[in-house]
This record gives structure tokens, sequence and C-alpha cells, in this order.
């Protein structure tokens, strides 16, 4: 992943952990991610949505292999 900050508001930490956290704030009032407490986002209840989220952000990633 590459991410470049827009100026020194929108840094790119303010995009890759300010944006996740938001969101993943906002899917909890809403009530689409129901867990509580202190959870790691490796359920797909909650990294799918704020995937999906972010990538409206232009927070993309991708992932490739090569052969060596």
């Amino acid at each position: 992943m590459v991410c470049k900050g827009d100026d020194s508001q929108r840094t790119a930490m303010a995009k890759t952990v300010g944006l996740p956290l938001a969101i993943s704030c906002k899917l909890i009032l809403e009530n689409k991610i129901t867990q509580r407490g202190c959870i790691l986002p490796i359920h797909p209840e909650i990294y799918t949505p704020v995937l999906k989220e972010l990538k409206s952000f232009g927070i993309v990633f991708k992932e490739h292999t090569t052969l060596s």
C-alpha cells in the first residue's frame, strides 16, 4: 500500500488511521457492527464494510505475488 498525504491536515497518517477509526465508529453507531468491546478488526463483519468505504476515499489494497 502506498498512501501520500494531501497537505499538513490530510496526512497519510490521518487517512490510514483516522479514516478507518471514524468509519468503524460510524458503523457501530449504525449497528452495522454488532460486536462490542476491545476487538481486533480481523472479522469480515468489521473489515469488509470499512474497506468498502475506504475505497470511496481512494484507499485500496492490492495484493500481488511474484514467482522467484
